[in-house]
């Protein structure tokens, strides 16, 4: 590959070649520490931007249209901007140790406020689309000091939420407005614009030599209620996913279309960082990312005019994607397609492989591994359903742990464990305390919560997930918090959330409850309960099931994997409820498998050998999106 990486002091004009094991022994010859150029994320933006100064870094559409002229921002231009933010956040007293947080949408004074916040102290982006209280406690609970925010808009609430919350953060200095002063006269609220610049953009001005092990960031991370989990970052770990991922992807100084958010690892991390630090350009579809209709119903188009190398988002994004037709588009420019935040489809990677040309990557990783840890690394035979190995110098095993989430061995090949992660990219350990117990398996290996298995050729297979949270659509959901409001309801005596298996979103939530002796409640009741009592509307459940008991394991634990599997045989019962008829029977069952983990099995009788075929096909079409693995029994 003809791209000499701008963060790596060890690579020469062309960047190596990963085909073999022997081949990336070789490459990690070279110690980790003598590649690395960057001791911050700060550092690698510089060197990202001086590649080519005038080259656009940021461009900004209102609402995905390709035929729009971008709002264009060259490199010279936003490392000023980013440099200008950390120098205003200093003279609101932001050091090393101090937090900024981020509550915003995809403009361009996000990217300015993130990176420079990390320039001064530590950036703590949050998810606008929380409810009040919500964000309240992550502010509370990262201890922030400055607040960056939208200001007053009659299309956005975030405004208002953060005056529901304001007087309950006590050790709030100042809160910095974007697109408006706020409240104007109060010398605690600042506008950014006209704040940055006033300040110096060709240095920092605190002075500041920021070390690769100072705190980079804060990601929040897992439940939804107490204490929230977040996620401390050093600048070493993201300096190394965007090392990384230039590495293993075709980044460099080409366009990307953007549309993750940026208080999640992969919009901030995986993708914009690195791009920005190889001298590439972000196209943003949109200030609601792929969240914008548009996004996606142009999105060829936008690769015709933006020709991009790579296209990459979440699994949703690219399962739609692959259901708009090219009519003519020319996607030529594109090298490979890339998906994470949860596993892909396969037929959803086939289509795209059938449809585009290019191969289908997967990668997986997590908030606690900086984003991307394992991939499937493009000179390799790409294995549809697979994440691939682990990329350089990071290492992935899977292993057998006790009830408590302690080691107790490392699996044999092919068998199902508890995956676990170490390398560069692994975080030290939650801000709060009382979030590390259990977080790794063995010093410096983390302990993802999801199941899986290592193949003989060392590919790594997704197969289950140990831990309870439901991922819609790559968004992470805490059920703890589903369920705490169905027993605010005086009639449930217990309730489980599960996720239940989709075709676009992956999974949804849904609710098995049962109700007290005696008691008695409508469905349709109990739900519009929970909805007006739940802050986040794609927590709420979509199907609600009453069952006599509630399975229990041997302690007196609500035991989630058989309820996983029913919910599983539920949905699918529902998608091929049609089909049954002239003669023909479908009983659909779920289990474990020792190689696949859950498993359809869909019991087909009564039918003649000629309908065999079609009746497979329809089958197939409707299942086969389903991450959930399946297969059809004949009489």
């Amino acid at each position: 590959m003809t791209f000499a990486h701008p963060l790596d002091a060890a690579i020469g004009e062309t960047l190596p070649t990963l085909r073999t094991p022997a081949e990336l022994a070789a490459f990690e010859a070279t110690p980790y520490a003598e590649r690395i150029k960057a001791g911050s994320t700060y550092e690698a933006l510089t060197i990202g931007a001086a590649l080519s100064p005038e080259a656009p870094a940021l461009r900004f559409l209102k609402s995905a249209d390709p035929d729009e002229t971008p709002l264009t921002i060259p490199h010279a231009a936003c490392i000023a901007r980013i440099t200008q933010a950390a120098n205003f956040f200093h003279s609101l007293g932001v050091g090393r140790d101090d937090v900024v947080s981020v509550l915003m949408p995809l403009l361009p004074q996000t990217f300015f406020a993130l990176f420079g916040a990390q320039a001064a102290g530590i950036a703590n982006p949050v998810n606008p689309l929380l409810s009040a209280t919500q964000i309240g406690e992550i502010l509370r609970a990262a201890g922030t000091k400055v607040l960056v925010t939208l200001g007053p808009d009659p299309a956005s609430d975030i405004y208002a939420k953060v005056q529901q919350i304001r007087e309950k953060l006590p050790g709030l200095k100042a809160v910095v407005v974007v697109h408006g002063a706020g409240d104007a006269g109060d010398p605690a609220v600042h506008d950014f614009d006209a704040a940055i610049a006033r300040q110096p953009a060709d240095r920092l001005t605190s002075g500041r030599r920021i070390r690769p092990g100072d705190t980079a960031g804060y990601f929040h991370t897992g439940g939804t209620t107490g204490t929230p989990k977040l996620v401390r970052h050093t600048h070493a770990n993201q300096v190394y996913q965007a090392w990384a991922m230039a590495l293993m992807l075709p980044f460099g100084q080409n366009n990307l279309l953007f549309g993750l958010p940026l208080f999640h690892v992969g919009g901030a991390l995986t993708q914009a960082l690195t791009t920005l630090s190889v001298g590439g350009a972000l196209v943003v579809v949109s200030p609601a990312g792929w969240r914008e209709p548009a996004a996606v119903r142009n999105i060829w188009r936008l690769v015709e005019r933006y020709r991009p190398r790579l296209i990459a988002a979440v699994p949703t994004v690219l399962a739609a994607s692959v259901q708009v037709p090219l009519n003519g588009a020319d996607v030529s420019s594109l090298e490979c397609a890339a998906a994470g935040g949860s596993a892909i489809p396969v037929p959803v990677g086939q289509a795209c492989v059938d449809l585009l040309k290019v191969p289908a990557i997967e990668v997986y990783g997590m908030t606690e591994t900086s984003s991307v840890h394992t991939m499937s690394y493009r000179e390799r035979p790409v294995r549809l359903g697979s994440a691939g190995h682990a990329m350089p110098y990071s290492r992935t095993r899977v292993v057998k742990v006790d009830g408590e989430g302690r080691l107790l061995g490392d699996c044999a090949v092919n068998e199902i464990g508890v995956i676990a992660m170490a390398g560069p990219g692994v975080f030290s350990g939650y801000l709060s305390e009382a979030h590390n117990r259990g977080a790794f398996v063995e010093p410096g290996w983390v302990n993802s919560g999801d199941l899986g298995r290592l193949d003989e050729d060392g590919y790594l297979w997704i197969t289950g997930r140990a831990k309870d949270l439901i991922i819609r659509g790559g968004h992470n959901i805490d059920p703890m918090a589903i369920e705490e409001v169905f027993f605010q309801h005086p009639a449930v005596a217990l309730v489980a959330v599960v996720g239940e298996p989709d075709a676009y979103a992956g999974e949804l939530p849904v609710a098995f409850v049962q109700l007290r002796p005696g008691a008695a409640v409508g469905q349709a009741e109990l739900l519009a309960f929970v909805r007006e009592r739940t802050p986040e509307r794609a927590a709420v459940p979509v199907q609600l099931y009453f069952i006599d008991a509630i399975p229990l394991t041997a302690v007196g634990k609500v035991f989630k994997p058989a309820l996983r599997l029913d919910a599983a045989r539920r949905a699918v019962d529902r998608l091929l409820a049609d089909l049954a008829g002239d003669g023909a029977t479908i009983q659909v069952v779920t289990g474990t498998h020792a190689e696949h983990g859950d498993l359809i099995t869909v019991h087909i009788d009564g039918v003649s050998e000629a309908g065999c075929a079609a009746l497979g096909q329809q089958v197939g079409a409707r299942l086969d999106p389903l991450v959930m693995k399946h297969r059809i029994a004949w009489g």
